[in-house]
């Protein structure tokens, strides 16, 4: 490991137990900052009610003032009771397609978190995914934590043991075949983070609107690489908040997952044209094992800046 690296991880990793809230609050009304929490959700109506509901109970309700001015629910397209369960539980739900409407949406969750800047005007971003299981606060709290303290960190991934099954640890396993050996070999300065794909991370606006998205699974990645390139390593930090309990995809999900993040890279690394963008599996039928190609996701946004709309609404 790099000894920049060595250094970041004492400088910039840290517990949520080491910020308590209450010094959070004191931090956020001398700041003045306002805090956006965004949860992309696709049929996510057994898990979404009960994360909104922890942090209207535990970061706006019941406190001398609100740590979290904003709790959207970005719906993309959910063919259960998503929205309804969301809007039940307090959260204010906005569809994918009404952000943005002169631009049509494009599948994918990157799509999602690109639209929800124009949906949301918080001074810090805080995305946490909807299908998450014994939620705690501490999540959104560690996140933002850094960033009401610490002025020169802009951006804050959280880090946890993510169990698969009764196994602990074994989660993450794109992760750890493919996104750890690429950012290792290719940009060694994102070596120390733990969870360099989790979809939990609380980011300053004013990065998040300079940074393009990658439409599809590789945004946690293509995100962390142009962090690092615009902002640099001692702006980047994590924050340990426990355990991460979740729903976990199938091996042929993984492998579609795995592709996007992959293609992310190699834009990255080469700027260049992918022959194929294209990834083939193979499923047993009845006649054999059948041949299935999907698309893997080439479309990134631009940086939010550079939309018309948004740049309005700042002058506005």
């Amino acid at each position: 490991m790099l000894e920049e690296v060595e250094r970041w991880l004492v400088d910039r990793s840290w517990s949520a137990d080491d910020r308590p809230l209450g010094r959070l609050l004191e931090r956020k009304r001398a700041s003045g900052a306002t805090i956006s929490v965004v949860l992309p959700a696709l049929d996510e109506e057994a898990t979404v009610g009960a994360i909104v509901e922890v942090i209207r109970r535990d970061l706006i309700e019941g406190l001398p003032f609100p740590l979290v001015d904003e709790l959207v629910v970005v719906d993309s397209g959910s063919s259960d009771r998503t929205a309804e369960v969301a809007a039940k539980a307090g959260a204010r739900v906005v569809h994918r397609d009404a952000i943005l409407p002169r631009l049509p949406a494009v599948p994918g969750k990157g799509e999602v978190l690109w639209r929800s800047l124009l949906a949301t005007t918080g001074d810090i971003v805080c995305f946490v995914d909807a299908d998450l299981r014994d939620f705690s606060s501490a999540f959104v709290s560690g996140m933002v934590g850094p960033l009401l303290t610490e002025p020169d960190v802009q951006f804050v991934k959280a880090m946890y043991d993510r169990p698969l099954g009764d196994a602990p640890g074994q989660g993450g396993r794109v992760t750890e075949l493919v996104a750890r050996p690429l950012l290792n070999l290719h940009w060694p300065q994102l070596a120390g983070f733990v969870q360099p794909l989790g979809g939990e991370y609380a980011v300053r606006r004013s990065l998040l609107e300079r940074l393009p998205f990658p439409v599809g699974y590789g945004v946690e990645l293509g995100l962390l690489v142009d962090a690092l390139h615009t902002v640099g390593l001692d702006a980047l930090a994590q924050v340990d908040v426990g355990v991460r309990l979740h729903r976990h995809q199938d091996g042929q999900a993984l492998g579609r997952m795995a592709a996007a993040i992959y293609r992310t890279a190699q834009l990255r690394l080469s700027r260049g044209h992918l022959i194929r963008p294209a990834l083939t599996q193979f499923e047993r039928g009845p006649q054999g094992f059948v041949a299935r190609t999907y698309a893997v996701d080439t479309e990134e946004r631009p940086p939010m800046l550079e939309i018309e709309e948004y740049a309005v609404r700042r002058v506005a």
